[in-house]
């Protein structure tokens, strides 16, 4: 049996680590050990963070159709539900989106809502 050298498949692997680390600040960066260790906290890190970003962006535009609607005298959870009631299927992105850069469209909108909300039965006390 040939004796098999495997130098360069570790060279290789280590090569790819020492990639990934590259611009961590002192033995993170040159060192396979620790760079390994650096590597697979900040890809558990990225993983973890990809989930969180969507929370965060889904917050900030619900708190952007929030001040938006509160200008005009409704609260963020009556406004989406005179949304449901009014037929309109406008995500929460697009709905902010409105709210900052198109305030007029916006204001057409929650004249839709105000007018479904009015419609709607009041509930027996």
């Amino acid at each position: 049996m040939a004796r098999v050298k495997r130098g360069t498949t570790t060279k290789a692997r280590h090569k790819r680590v020492l990639e990934q680390a590259k611009g961590y600040f002192g033995r993170r960066k040159n060192t396979i050990r620790i760079a390994r260790q650096a590597v697979e906290k900040a890809g558990q890190y990225a993983y973890r963070d990809r989930k969180v970003k969507k929370r965060s962006f889904r917050a900030l535009w619900i708190q952007r159709i929030n001040a938006a609607v509160r200008e005009q005298g409704l609260t963020y959870g009556v406004f989406m539900h005179g949304t449901k009631l009014a037929g309109i299927e406008i995500d929460r992105k697009v709905m902010a989106d409105l709210a900052m850069h198109e305030p007029d469209i916006f204001k057409a909108i929650i004249a839709q809502v105000q007018t479904a909300l009015d419609a709607k039965p009041a509930m027996a006390a």
